[in-house]
């Protein structure tokens, strides 16, 4: 296989490192062409109803005021796919946040003291913010996000539940979650004699630009949607969001480029979250710990603008040994803002739950946490019956318990003290599938033996632009400094977006099928390539559309140390460390840093992280970095990730998973469990913050 050959798998240096550290890597929102105006949104301050009246006169006679747009004037639209790209079409407000107006200047300030003076009324009307486990309006979806069956059943799980030896049976809450990603969302749009060009913080410009060309009824070819360097994304730049057709449209009204930068403050009501969850797990198993009987039901909720179905449930029908097995989604439509796509969204989620309950089920068995998981690896995946191309999860435990010290753990909770500090462990398994989509590229061999590398794959942080051309080199053989990479651009050969864990198995993979058709070319000439070059283009359609009849998912295990000050109630993670099974690792050290920062992400999800809906007004009350709290330096004095590199032929020719979620998905429950080991005390609703656990604590003396 190709990783046998260098550079790949070797700890290359980013190669975009310098740009980023000078400043010469442009971000969407630094593009100001000649004659740049700005635009700021206005969000709707009901939560439900219809726009009466916009004031328009009011705010154009400010200085240096170029338009307003409202559902009065806004350019005519298209039916897109995505409903909350429907900006300024109609008088309807969703939710409170939904975009009303569009205000356009000369300068930000002028654009942003304008949105703010104008009037808009409304008809307001009764809204519905709130999910219970009750909800009237709850349904079972046909489908969950990706597809996925909403409702499986296997054998009889209300026969075989009654009749097991150990029980669990708990339901575990958790607030909305927002991604919060360094860079806003932003857009910069110009038109060029019917040619729109876009500069857009987006995980996926090609799928902007056919976003965009459904709406504004443009041919592909008269788009072009630029991605160059993204600021962070988890999922809430994975689809095409209201700015970047606000700035089309705004641009396409003035005649001149517009720049639309969101304030962070909009940011929690129209880029997407992680939907709350209530969700009830059940386990049965013998007295040898063995599960016969598993359910896993999820109650949620979406928008009334469209359907969103966090899959939590679906990550329990693959991991363990259950016979007898029940997950379903139900799901409710209110008021609020669209869920959408969030760091491991449903492993994420749904693994903090079922960790939970294996955590509880050791508990109640009387065996260790890690020997309990080990007695539950099925032989075949449950859900398909389909063998695993890989799965080393025992591994991951086994080599994790070792490297933590795990051997020796006194398994009674609230007996490890320090004067007022309690001291715990926990650990949880994370799995998460391998996903993968088609993907095309060209690979180019110069005259003066260098090769450049296109193909529309997005970095967002991650080192793509590195990997993928690791991955070149070790196919042609040539040094890594003699590959050049180009992305970022719809203009390149099509490829899917950064999400899901998948960008470097499907861009990686199409890069991989063009170098080796290249090296072919090359070997049947003995001078070399022309002094123009060769040029090679290749896709993946057939591969990807072929169907694998193995099961394929990465797999992990986290352990976590933690510290319960008994005087505050404050929790603090004094060791994270997680070890992987995940393919074969391309690239040591861009991989170590997806993981640890996928830990830390996980982290935040356990103890910092809240979105809490104002039932009164409809909108979230955390609307900045201040009120949401994610993890700091500090807050991981140490965290360690390691992995067991597997060498599976059913993959792709580098034989890699996607290793940039799978650290989030376990850390939570580890977190979780290792609180329960330190105090004795098992919460079940996220994040746990102090106020929750105090009143179960008692100093010392």
């Amino acid at each position: 296989m190709t990783h046998a050959s260098t550079p790949l798998g070797t700890p290359a240096v980013r190669s975009e490192a310098r740009d980023k550290v000078t400043g010469a890597a442009r971000y969407a929102a630094e593009h100001s062409p000649p004659g740049c105006a700005y635009a700021s949104p206005v969000p709707a301050t009901v939560a439900r109803g219809r726009v009466t009246a916009v004031h328009a006169d009011e705010v154009l006679a400010r200085p240096g005021v170029l338009a307003v747009l409202s559902h009065e004037n806004a350019p005519r639209l298209k039916e897109p796919d995505d409903p909350i790209l429907a900006v300024l079409q109609n008088a309807r407000v969703p939710h409170r946040g939904w975009y009303v107006a569009l205000v356009v200047a000369d300068t930000p300030e002028a654009a942003a003291e304008a949105a703010e003076a104008l009037r808009i009324e409304y008809a307001a009307e009764e809204h519905d913010v709130r999910l219970t486990p009750a909800h009237p309006g709850l349904y079972t979806p046909d489908e969950a996000n990706s597809g996925v069956p909403a409702v499986r059943e296997r054998g009889d799980f209300d026969a075989a539940y009654p009749a097991a030896a150990v029980r669990v049976d708990a339901t575990y809450t958790m607030s909305a979650l927002h991604n919060h990603p360094m860079e806003p969302h932003a857009s910069t749009a110009r038109w060029d004699d019917g040619h729109l060009t876009v500069h857009d913080s987006s995980q996926g410009s090609t799928k902007v630009r056919d976003a965009l060309a459904q709406v504004f009824g443009l041919e592909q070819r008269q788009i072009t949607v630029v991605s160059e360097h993204v600021g962070g994304g988890f999922g809430s730049k994975g689809t095409p969001r209201p700015q970047v057709v606000l700035a089309a449209m705004a641009a396409r009204h003035t005649g001149r480029p517009v720049k639309l930068a969101l304030p962070r403050r909009h940011l929690a009501a129209v880029v997407g979250h992680r939907a709350p969850t209530v969700q009830r797990v059940r386990i049965g198993a013998g007295a040898d710990g063995v599960i016969t009987a598993l359910a896993h039901e999820v109650v949620t909720q979406t928008s009334t603008v469209k359907e969103f179905v966090e899959q939590a449930a679906v990550p329990a029908r693959v991991m363990y040994t259950s016979p007898n097995s029940r997950t379903s989604h139900r799901v409710a439509a209110l008021d609020v803002p669209s869920p959408s796509w969030m760091r491991a969204p449903g492993e994420a989620s749904g693994m903090y739950a079922l960790e939970s309950a294996m955590d509880e089920l050791a508990v109640a068995a009387g065996l260790d946490p890690v020997e309990l998981r080990l007695r539950n690896e099925p032989e075949t995946e449950p859900d398909s019956g389909n063998p695993f191309s890989s799965r080393h999860l025992a591994e991951c435990l086994r080599e994790g318990a070792r490297r933590f010290g795990w051997e020796g753990r006194d398994p009674r909770p609230g007996v490890r003290r320090e004067g007022d500090l309690l001291i715990g462990t926990g650990v949880a398994s994370a799995t998460y599938p391998v996903l993968v989509s088609p993907s095309a590229a060209t690979a180019h061999a110069a005259g003066d033996g260098t090769y450049l590398i296109r193909v529309n794959a997005t970095d967002i942080g991650t080192g793509a632009r590195t990997v993928l051309a690791q991955i070149a080199a070790g196919v042609l053989g040539a040094p890594l400094e003699s590959v050049r990479v180009e992305i970022g651009s719809s203009d390149l050969p099509a490829a899917p977006l950064a999400g899901g864990s998948s960008g470097t198995a499907s861009w990686g993979w199409s890069v991989h099928k063009a170098c080796a058709l290249l090296a072919g070319r090359l070997k049947d000439r003995a001078g070399g390539p022309p002094a123009e070059g060769i040029t090679v283009v290749a896709d993946t359609e057939r591969e990807v559309a072929e169907e694998s009849p193995y099961a394929r998912h990465a797999f992990g295990a986290h352990f976590a140390e933690v510290r319960v000050d008994t005087v505050t109630g404050e929790i603090r993670v004094g060791r994270l460390l997680g070890v992987y099974a995940a393919g074969h690792i391309l690239n040591p050290r861009t991989a170590r840093s997806q993981f640890i920062g996928a830990m830390t992400m996980g982290l935040g999800m356990a103890l910092t992280e809240h979105s809490t809906m104002d039932a009164a007004f409809g909108d979230f009350a955390e609307h900045d970095l201040a009120s949401y709290h994610v993890p700091a330096c500090a807050d991981v004095p140490a965290i360690e990730a390691y992995w067991v590199d597997e060498d599976d032929p059913h993959l792709n020719p580098m034989g890699s998973k996607g290793i940039g979620e799978i650290g989030t998905v376990g850390t939570a429950a580890a977190v979780a469990n290792a609180v329960h080991h330190a105090t004795g005390v098992r919460l079940r609703d996220l994040p746990l913050t102090p106020d929750k656990l105090l009143p179960h604590l008692r100093p010392a003396g």
